[in-house]
């Protein structure tokens, strides 16, 4: 793999910077919570329209957040062409488009690995459908994430499970039309507890590159275990052309959804080094958000978050890789990690104030959003209906 050109000047690192572009989920702007309680907050979308409506408003004060996720069926609308040009009215395009093989009673005991023919059938119908959408909104992304698995030994015969798996995403990959691409997500328990199905990194990969080049792994920050090295898994996937995207996160313990960078910063920018080092940024990983927003308020947790990616990025292409690879090379430990350490303690806010001046957006996409009403005005105007949330 073609390595990404040096970065040798700050004019480079703005120029990169502004070719960045950062996904965000529709889900997010809908009400969540924990799995005891759902929390409402005021001015919530109650349409797939109005979640494009608030991430319009996301990118018109970030400039690099052009696309959003859809989740199917909770942004399930009669004419998918229709609201692909609602998007476009708004200044945004829809992005990948996100299964839900989790959400039925049928799938208690899993989805295209259940033991059932009848019960897997129905997640395959429900994921060509999903092809199906894809066609009608122009989306190239088919994010899967599974939560198959089993909570007893002895519950289903594990190798089984892997063979309906392989069966079910062959067919769906078949379905695939030119320019499209399956993302394979993995996690490593919940809300199976004794084994999961697509547990790890190394069985998505192992599946995608069975299927083919359409078939690539998406990369979640916050489903791994605690002192992962996630950034070596990054490394890996880039290496052999897997890496499809990342979905952006934060957790503490073992849960995630959190803010990205909030709860390892240092960690972000590792992530994003290796993506810089490995051609990824400019290559077609997706960057999108997977998060939800429970006791914060949505839109400007989801405009700080695109901010966080951005900080990270930017102090992934200051790293000083002509003196990094120096230090390697003479196994000088301690400059090596210097050089690293220099980037990372690298205040980069006045440099992105100086990148969003450029690109005609207010240096303080927060304070620019507080001013902007919009908050006031979705309170006010969206109510009545049902507000969207998890199931709706």
């Amino acid at each position: 793999m073609s390595q990404e050109p040096e970065v040798t000047d700050l004019a480079a690192v703005k120029a990169a910077l502004k070719t960045q572009a950062v996904e965000t989920p529709s889900w997010a702007y809908g009400n969540s919570g924990t799995r005891f309680k759902v929390f409402a907050q005021q001015g919530v979308p109650r349409t797939p329209q109005e979640k494009l409506d608030d991430a319009a408003q996301v990118h018109a004060f970030t400039g690099v957040a052009p696309t959003v996720a859809l989740h199917i069926p909770w942004d399930r609308v009669a004419d998918y062409s229709a609201l692909a040009k609602h998007a476009e009215d708004r200044g945004v395009r829809l992005g990948a488009i996100n299964s839900n093989t989790f959400q039925d009673d049928a799938y208690k005991l899993g989805s295209i690995c259940h033991p059932d023919a009848a019960v897997r059938r129905k997640a395959l119908d429900h994921l060509l459908d999903c092809v199906d959408i894809m066609d009608a909104t122009g989306s190239a992304d088919l994010k899967l994430w599974f939560a198959d698995g089993t909570n007893y030994p002895g519950q289903d015969d594990l190798r089984a499970r892997q063979d309906r798996l392989a069966e079910g995403l062959s067919e769906v990959y078949a379905r695939l039309g030119d320019g499209q691409r399956m993302l394979l997500e993995y996690k490593f328990f919940e809300p199976a507890f004794y084994s999961t199905d697509v547990p790890d990194w190394g069985t998505a990969y192992a599946h995608c590159l069975k299927l083919g080049p359409k078939a690539q792994v998406v990369v979640d920050t916050g489903h791994h275990a605690p002192g992962t090295n996630i950034e070596f898994i990054v490394a890996t996937l880039l290496r052999e052309g897997k890496l499809g995207g990342f979905d952006f996160n934060s957790r503490f313990y073992a849960d995630d959804d959190l803010m990205v960078g909030a709860a390892d910063p240092f960690q972000l920018f590792r992530i994003m080094y290796e993506v810089v080092r490995g051609g990824g940024f400019t290559s077609d990983v997706a960057f999108m958000l997977d998060q939800c927003h429970n006791i914060e308020a949505k839109i400007p947790a989801i405009i700080r978050s695109v901010m966080n990616v951005q900080e990270a990025t930017a102090k992934a292409l200051l790293v000083d890789r002509s003196a990094l690879a120096a230090a390697q090379v003479s196994g000088d430990v301690l400059e090596a990690n210097a050089v690293v350490m220099d980037a990372f303690n690298t205040d980069v806010r006045p440099l992105l104030c100086e990148v969003r001046e450029e690109m005609g957006v207010d240096p303080d996409p927060i304070a620019a959003y507080r001013r902007s009403g919009w908050a006031e005005k979705i309170v006010a105007s969206r109510v009545g209906g049902e507000q969207a949330g998890w199931g709706a």
